[in-house]
């Protein structure tokens, strides 16, 4: 059935002769009436639609090609003037990529919004209608895949050669509902209606070789050089699909390549004249298995091979890409480091450096010191988690039997890089055991993050304190033997996304304050702080942020289903479910908060809607079991009549960047509550601040950073540091102890145990009572009261509305050292030594137009 265009009650839009004609050019004007000729142009003749007939996603998508035409424009003139330049590239190896709907963004960087916003209304429709049309792209799931989303803004609005290299997941990890309680996993079918931005190029395409063994022969020549051939068990083949990513502002659009897996041979024939079908496309099936889901759950011997073979899988094809590039421009590949830097954006990609020994050594014939020389000069390394069971580890056993060739690289690798260890460390036989590319004791496992600082020139944290940690602790012994290799790069976040386009009303008062230049230039939001001690711009603020709460209830109200108070305070907590991330210490500040107020209904408290908002992994059970407790929580709480105007929960089910961009504007609290040594960064943290949100947390991740940039004055702290962490666990950290000695925390955890929130039922949180009271790893009972007393002060704030005002102001105008331009640029001047490449907009020369390629017979 289809969507009606025209709203109710409006006249209808009258036809335009003069539409399809203009001084404007229809594929490349930005101005009102290029748009709306644009759109019909896209709608006729590509989606084979007339208006009356044509869908809200035949507009959304006649829309986005449009405005992918204005893209295409300036990707070819960036092209053109990468290859004319010889520019070094950038190129960002990542496993995610959380880049969000791209129509609002791309009408953002393009300077646009508000012309599109006019001429959809001219056409009689509703952009802000087409923009919720677009399904939320499955390329990523958490922190991660945004961080790597955010830096692909920035290098392009910085103007930096750059391509992003990733896979196209078919589906996303999992769209989550929320039945009975209970997370339920649906498929992510986020390409069921194609996508108006993704660009096939099924020319360029490498084979991947899995499994199988190797031959070892040598050279009939006077040096007798050892040969290695791989004869694999099978191949599949990647092809390329690209997508733009527009800098702000600028003529920038770089590329984000992802790797889709195909059969080289997707249907046997002859399998099918013999009555064999399913035969037939069995190789096919078999090796689109690769690309299909984001993160398989690898519970299983099954998932853990499927992902070391997306992970192989997209490096392989990334990496025979740029040898590709560079052997248009070059006879060989002796200077691939002085045009390639590659960034391993956490551990998922450091196969890399194998993978590179694997092509230099084995496909082209480079002797292995060369080999491993450039490798060392081409890769750098971002560590981005403190917890052990995120450095990947694979068994020996499966690493070999997926990965023969670089199973023996590995180990090649290992053996000179011990002797490194051993002249550098003579006699600490222990060092060259933590050290080693494999894990000897008991199951034997390949230490990727090792192999990733091995073969890097350089190896950077994400926050302050992290990278202090990965040196003292989780890298201790590679920093004490590269001390030169390791640096901070503090994590940032995009403004153009988070800022102008989530929260257009707050980015107008800025503009009108102080001048439009601070999306790109974020220091000047400094020049916010003289206005909040303005009683002024103050009520113009609570204004804005109450707006944005009501759009939030909206939002709640659609997606979640319950009605929501905006006048109460809106305390969010939104990042995966994970133990560290302690949901669960919010869930018990949520009990404390419900007995207290039962207890004295005239307790003088602000009120309160506590939201969450998360996806727990599938497997992961206690995680699951977080999001049930709350849920359960939120029932019980919504159904006591002495609790209205009080206190709320909200479970906000799906989290993605789509709904990110009403929560974040929305927000009047933060919770970033990790326990202290436990979090490398965070990224949620910065958005919340820069919206307005003030944050209670912990010495954690960035937050450390924020509080000096904020100032403790304006930062909830609550909780024990690193080293007071560390000096409780080595004394031998008992929660029991602390529960029986809280007489408070003692009835938040008995409410629970007692079956008060499952209708008497003990046991079916058990398992996290049992968790918390023996072993509790993330020490959520000993910085209970802490938060407790913290979240005291937070009610008592709230209730001043002018002082929480001006600390909404400064925490904005102090949050631009955030901004993810400022960490782009410091990789740029500190590890990978690039240059901005000034694109310009201009006409296809003579020489351009010399079909050189083609005509010498390139296919």
């Amino acid at each position: 059935m289809n969507d009606k265009i025209q709203p109710e009650n409006v006249p209808p839009v009258q036809a335009d002769p003069d539409l399809l004609v203009g001084r404007e050019d229809r594929r490349t004007g930005l101005g009102v009436d290029a748009l709306k000729r644009a759109l019909l142009d896209k709608l006729v003749y590509e989606q084979a639609r007339f208006p009356q007939v044509a869908t809200r996603h035949d507009c959304f998508a006649a829309l986005a090609q449009a405005v992918r035409d204005r893209l295409l424009q300036r990707w070819v003139q960036t092209a053109r003037t990468y290859r004319e330049q010889g520019s070094r590239t950038v190129c960002y190896l990542s496993a995610e990529f959380l880049i969000g709907p791209q129509l609002g963004n791309n009408l953002i960087n393009l300077g646009i919004f508000d012309n599109a916003e006019q001429a959809m209304r001219e056409l009689g429709l509703d952009l802000e209608m087409l923009l919720d049309q677009e399904e939320e792209p499955g390329l990523g799931n958490g922190g991660l895949g945004r961080l790597a989303a955010c830096y692909l803004d920035s290098l392009a609005t910085l103007e930096i050669p750059a391509i992003g290299y990733g896979i196209r997941y078919e589906f996303g990890i999992f769209t989550q509902a929320i039945r009975d309680g209970r997370q339920v996993e649906l498929t992510d079918k986020w390409l069921r209606s194609g996508s108006p931005w993704l660009i096939h190029r099924p020319s360029i395409a490498f084979e991947v070789k899995l499994g199988g063994y190797t031959e070892h022969q040598y050279e009939a020549t006077g040096s007798r050089r050892l040969r290695v051939q791989w004869v694999p068990g099978k191949v599949v083949r990647g092809t390329a699909w690209d997508m733009p990513v527009l800098g702000y502002g600028v003529n920038t659009p770089n590329r984000l390549r992802l790797w889709s897996a195909e059969a080289p041979e997707t249907f046997d024939f002859a399998a099918f004249n013999a009555g064999n079908y399913y035969q037939a496309v069995d190789a096919q099936i078999s090796s689109e298995t690769i690309t299909k889901v984001l993160y398989p759950n690898d519970e299983t011997e099954a998932g853990q091979e499927l992902r070391l073979e997306q992970q192989y899988f997209f490096v392989s094809c990334s990496l025979q890409d740029m040898i590709r590039l560079q052997l248009q421009r070059e006879q060989n590949l002796d200077l691939f480091n002085e045009k390639f830097v590659v960034q391993l954006n956490d551990t998922h990609p450091s196969i890399a450096v194998a993978e590179l020994m694997r092509l230099l050594v084995d496909e082209y014939m480079m002797d292995w010191d060369q080999a491993w020389s450039i490798t060392r000069k081409t890769f750098a390394y971002t560590n981005h988690t403190l917890l052990p069971e995120a450095l990947e580890k694979w068994r020996l056993n499966l690493f070999r039997r997926v990965l023969p060739r670089h199973f023996e690289i590995i180990c090649e690798i290992n053996e000179r890089f011990l002797d490194e260890v051993r002249i550098r460390f003579p006699g600490d036989d222990a060092r060259l055991a933590r050290m080693s590319l494999i894990d000897e004791h008991g199951p034997r496992y390949v230490r990727m993050a090792n192999l990733a600082v091995a073969g890097s020139f350089a190896v950077n944290g994400v926050a302050r304190l992290h990278t202090e940690l990965l040196k003292s602790d989780v890298l201790k012994d590679f920093h004490e033997m590269w001390p030169e290799k390791f640096s901070n790069k503090t994590n940032g976040v995009t403004p153009r996304r988070f800022v102008l386009l989530a929260n257009p009303t707050m980015s107008t008062l800025i503009s009108d304050t102080i001048g439009s230049g601070w999306p790109t230039d974020m220091g000047r939001l400094r020049e916010l702080e003289p206005y909040a001690d303005d009683p002024a711009f103050r009520e113009a603020w609570r204004r804005i942020k109450a707006g944005n709460k009501e759009h939030l209830v909206r939002e709640m109200k659609r997606n979640a289903h319950v009605d929501v108070d905006p006048a109460s305070m809106f305390d969010i907590q939104v990042k995966r479910i994970h133990e560290y991330k302690r949901q669960h210490l919010n869930l018990l500040h949520v009990v404390s908060l419900y007995k207290r107020l039962k207890d004295n209904p005239n307790l003088n408290v602000a009120p309160r809607t506590v939201i969450f908002g998360g996806k727990a992994a599938p497997g992961y059970a206690l995680a699951k079991m977080m999001i049930r407790l709350i849920t359960a929580v939120a029932d019980l709480i919504s159904r006591d009549p002495a609790m209205r105007g009080k206190l709320q929960v909200v479970f906000y089910p799906n989290y993605n960047v789509k709904n990110a961009q009403a929560i974040f504007p929305g927000a009047d609290l933060s919770e970033q509550i990790s326990l202290a040594g436990k979090e490398a960064s965070g990224t949620g943290n910065m958005k919340f601040q820069m919206n307005g949100a003030l944050t209670i947390g912990t010495l954690d991740g960035a937050n450390v950073e924020m509080r000096e940039e904020v100032g403790e004055d304006n930062f909830f702290l609550f909780g024990m540091t690193t080293p007071e962490v560390m000096e409780l666990k080595s004394r031998g950290y008992r929660p029991r102890s602390y529960y029986e000695a809280n007489p408070h925390l003692r009835e938040v955890i008995d409410l629970i145990a007692a079956g008060f929130f499952t209708r008497g039922d003990r046991e079916v949180f058990r398992p996290m009572v049992d968790n918390l009271l023996n072993h509790d790893e993330y020490m959520l009972l000993a910085d209970f009261q802490s938060y407790i007393d913290c979240q005291a002060r937070v009610s008592e704030t709230y209730l001043d509305p002018e002082r929480w005002s001006r600390m909404s102001i400064l925490n904005v105008a102090r949050s631009g050292f955030f901004s993810s331009d400022r960490a782009i640029r410091e990789y740029c001047d500190e590890i990978w030594k690039v240059k901005p490449v000034r694109i310009e907009l201009s006409d296809l020369s003579g020489e351009d137009m010399q079909f050189r390629r083609a005509a010498a017979g390139a296919d």
